[in-house]
C-alpha cells in the first residue's frame, strides 16, 4: 500500500472525526463530492465554489467539467481524493471499493451523506431543500423546486391525454467496463420514459442489466434510446443500426433511435420535468 507524507495524513487527520453530524456547511471548505445528482444540485443552487474534486460521472453542467475528477464512484482510489486536500467528502453510499472507503475512514476526513435518497419527485424536492440548507441557499432550493413543480405539472397533463404507449428501450453504454447495459423497469430512466408517456419493456431485478442481442431483439421496441457516450463512440448513425439485435426491431426499421445523454436519465433533479418534457417531443409527437 503507498504511503503517504506523515505531514498530509496529520493534516487530514485534523479534519475532524469521521461522520455525518454536521449540521451546515462551513466556509472555506474544500470539497469532494461523489455523487452526480448531488452535483447538479449544487450546482443549481451556485454553491459550487468549494468543490474540489468531483467523481467521474458527475458530468453535469457542463462547468464540472473544469473541476478535478477523482475517479469512478464505484472504483475510487485514495490517492485520487487525498491528491485533493478534501476537508471534506460528501457522497450518496454508493460508492466504493469499501477498502478505500475505510481508509479515508481512519483518516478521519469529514463526511457527509443526505437524509433524502431523491428518488421520485416529492424525495427530489425535499433534498433540493436539504441541499439548500446546508449551503445556506434556501430561497434558491424553493425557486428550484417551484419550477420543478410547475415542469412535472404540464408533464402529467400532457401524458393524461395519451390512450397508447409506445416501447421504449434504453442502451447505456458503460464507461467503466467498456459493455452495453439496458435499463429495465426497476430504473429510474422507466420513471421518466412512463411520464413522457412511453414504457420500458425490459424487467430484471436491478436498474440495469447487460445487454444481449437477444434481450433487445425480443423487446422489439418501438423507440430506441443509446446514451451519449456509447452513440458517439459508434460513430454514425448507420452503424448504430448494425448493432446486435438492433438491425431487426421496429425502432430500426423506422429509424427512431435518438442520441440522450446519459445524465438526464439516471437520476432526478432539478431538470427532471424539462427533461421529460423533452422526451415527449422525442417519442411522443402527437403531443400537444
Amino acid at each position: 500500500m503507498k504511503k503517504f507524507p506523515i505531514v498530509i495524513l496529520l493534516a487530514l487527520a485534523a479534519c475532524g472525526r469521521f461522520s455525518n453530524k454536521e449540521e451546515n456547511h462551513k466556509s472555506e471548505q474544500r470539497i469532494v463530492c461523489i455523487a452526480k445528482q448531488y452535483n447538479e444540485i449544487i450546482f443549481a443552487l451556485g454553491a459550487e465554489k468549494d468543490l474540489v474534486g468531483v467523481d467521474l460521472s458527475s458530468t453535469y453542467p457542463p462547468e464540472i467539467k473544469k473541476i478535478p475528477t477523482v475517479g469512478y464512484h464505484r472504483a475510487l482510489s485514495a490517492e485520487g481524493i487525498l491528491s485533493t486536500k478534501p476537508t471534506l467528502i460528501i457522497h450518496d453510499n454508493n460508492v466504493g471499493p469499501e477498502a478505500v472507503m475505510t481508509q479515508l475512514e481512519k483518516l478521519k476526513i469529514p463526511m457527509k451523506v443526505f437524509e433524502n435518497k431523491g428518488d421520485d419527485i416529492a424525495s427530489a424536492q425535499a433534498l433540493i431543500k436539504e441541499i439548500g440548507a446546508y449551503f445556506h441557499k434556501e430561497k434558491k432550493a424553493d425557486s428550484i423546486n417551484i419550477k420543478l413543480e410547475t415542469d412535472m405539472k404540464k408533464v402529467m397533463e400532457t401524458a393524461a391525454t395519451f390512450k397508447d404507449k409506445p416501447t421504449v428501450v434504453v442502451i447505456h453504454f458503460g464507461r467503466a467496463n467498456n459493455v452495453y447495459l439496458t435499463m429495465t423497469q426497476k430504473s429510474t430512466t422507466a420513471k421518466l420514459i412512463e411520464w413522457a408517456g412511453g414504457a420500458i419493456p425490459i424487467t430484471g431485478e436491478r436498474g440495469m442489466l447487460q445487454l444481449s442481442a437477444e434481450v433487445i431483439a425480443k423487446a422489439d421496441p418501438d423507440i430506441i434510446l443509446l446514451t451519449d457516450f456509447g452513440y458517439d463512440k459508434l460513430g454514425s448513425f448507420d452503424q448504430i443500426k448494425t448493432l446486435p439485435g438492433v438491425a431487426g426491431t421496429k425502432a430500426a426499421k423506422s429509424n427512431h433511435i435518438y442520441r440522450v445523454e446519459e445524465h438526464d436519465l439516471v437520476y432526478l433533479g432539478p431538470r427532471t420535468g424539462e427533461i421529460v418534457l423533452d422526451l415527449q417531443k422525442l417519442i411522443r409527437p402527437d403531443a400537444k
